[in-house]
């Protein structure tokens, strides 16, 4: 276990965002997957970690807060209909969970973890491990969960008007990189949703979801992400598989 310099527990808040209006599947948070409630996996996550200390899930719908309840996790506020938009920022909804819990409770977590439900395909040790680093890394302002890209950007471009297009990206010291061998341009990650560790003060103070230190935190793992619904029966497989199992009961 890791104490911080007072040799007290860290206080580290699980935060689940939780919208209720999901266009690609309705009622996607609530939906039984593998026979739980989707975000009821996140909350377990939560619950077995062995640094988490608080969970909270912020949503705008009664009934996703009912869920979250009924599972363990606090709904002590309602996220406002302006900042729950299919085009809000995760900032937002951050901003405000944080901002309510000093001003009503003055409640100030070390670290928030965020725990996204459309993947509910975790490992504990995984969510622990990545803890454990950024606890021990004070400069960190946020820790990112990435995987290596299976396509680099650095061969992907931009479609401009008048039937034109630029490379997405342009590199000084290597002339028409999108022309190279992949074996010659940088390594490239993508940000898998996985886990996502922030310092309350990058959020209030930068306005920022990682803030100017990120520690990357490299899955090998495979992933599952649930956004359609063709994305169900490898969910609900790797859901039922004995390595990902977090309900023994």
């Amino acid at each position: 276990m890791i104490y911080n310099k007072n040799n007290k527990k860290p206080e580290i808040l699980g935060l689940i965002p939780a919208r209720g209006g999901s266009k690609g599947i309705p009622g996607k948070n609530i939906m039984r997957v593998a026979g739980k409630p989707l975000i009821s996996y996140s909350i377990m996550h939560a619950q077995k970690s062995k640094y988490i200390s608080r969970i909270i899930v912020t949503t705008d719908d009664e009934d996703i807060a009912n869920v979250s309840k009924e599972f363990g996790a606090e709904v002590p506020f309602m996220r406002p209909p302006d900042i729950a938009g299919d085009m809000s920022p995760d900032i937002d909804a951050f901003n405000h969970a944080l901002k309510w819990l000093k001003n009503k409770e003055s409640y100030n977590p070390e670290l928030v973890v965020q725990l996204r439900p459309t993947g509910p395909v975790r490992k504990i040790e995984i969510i622990d491990k990545a803890i454990e680093i950024i606890l021990k890394d004070q400069n960190a302002d946020s820790l990112r969960s990435v995987s290596q890209a299976e396509q680099t950007p650095y061969k992907m471009w931009k479609i401009k008007k008048a039937n034109r297009m630029n490379p997405l990206i342009e590199l000084d010291q290597l002339k028409d990189c999108h022309s190279l061998p992949r074996q010659k341009l940088p390594q490239a990650y993508w940000q898998n949703g996985y886990i996502d560790i922030i310092r309350p003060n990058t959020i209030l103070k930068l306005n920022s979801m990682t803030g100017n230190n990120v520690i990357p935190f490299i899955i090998d793992d495979a992933l599952f992400e649930l956004d359609y619904p063709e994305d169900i029966p490898a969910v609900e497989r790797a859901l039922l598989d004995k390595n990902y199992v977090v309900d023994k009961k």
